[in-house]
């Protein structure tokens, strides 16, 4: 997947933008780290009971100049794109997943188009 300016979740009827007030110090705050070629990363496990389990995460990255991004929901090793929206009994999964996108619209590092 490229980086892209805006992105929609497989299943979710919202496309996200990067925020014009983006920070650095903001990401790093939030628990992004960075690559060696700059690249800013940040994974969250969706299982509400536990964020150790291994299971489905949220996935975002973020280009060092905030050109572009990333994100998307994937299996636990990050290789496959999964759809938390499609079946009832993930429900709590999307509950996770609305909360963590709601911290990261507060803190101005995303925006709804």
């Amino acid at each position: 997947m490229a980086f892209t300016k805006e992105v929609n979740i497989k299943g979710d009827n919202v496309i996200y933008t990067l925020n014009a007030n983006i920070k650095k110090y903001t990401l790093l705050d939030l628990g992004f780290t960075t690559k060696n070629n700059g690249t800013f990363v940040l994974e969250r496990s969706l299982d509400s009971t536990s964020p150790f389990n291994q299971g489905i995460k949220l996935k975002i990255m973020i280009k060092p100049d905030f050109s572009g991004f990333k994100m998307s929901t994937t299996t636990a090793n990050g290789m496959q794109s999964v759809n938390i929206f499609s079946r009832e009994q993930d429900a709590p999964l999307v509950e996770q997943y609305h909360f963590l996108i709601q911290e990261l619209l507060e803190r101005e590092v995303l925006a709804k188009k």
